[in-house]
């Protein structure tokens, strides 16, 4: 897998924009802030960001030729998780059945969490051909 210095450069060809189930605020019996909140998939793994290191943000990277998809939490805004595929030269919008591939590619990923509800998306798969007509 590439190193996130060249991923990071390559275009974003498809992203859906998931809203998360809102959670309990963590109980707390002593004085003092909460605990800040956990991310919402075991696979999440804190990302640095070199812009600004007060920025908490959790990505998983998964390869899926020829580029890869990465699924993406923030702390500063725990009600979404984004997933996006990147990959290194894109000229047009990709076609649908890459794009149904993708968005079948993240069903696994995101399984541990249900079914959510979709708050936006670029591109949205088109239904397959003989669900079209219904």
């Amino acid at each position: 897998m590439p190193d996130r210095n060249e991923w990071a450069h390559w275009a974003v060809a498809a992203w859906v924009r998931f809203r998360l189930p809102e959670t309990a605020p963590p109980l707390v019996l002593l004085g003092g802030s909460p605990p800040p909140p956990r991310p919402p998939l075991d696979l999440l793994e804190p990302e640095p960001v070199a812009t600004d290191p007060t920025m908490r943000v959790f990505a998983h990277v998964t390869e899926f030729a020829p580029g890869l998809i990465r699924i993406a939490w923030r702390a500063n805004d725990p009600g979404h998780l984004v997933a996006e595929y990147r990959e290194p030269l894109t000229v047009a919008r990709l076609p649908p059945e890459r794009v149904r591939r993708f968005w079948e590619a993240l069903r696994p990923l995101l399984a541990e969490i249900g079914p959510l509800p979709i708050e936006a998306a670029d591109p949205r798969p088109a239904p397959p051909a003989g669900e079209r007509d219904r």
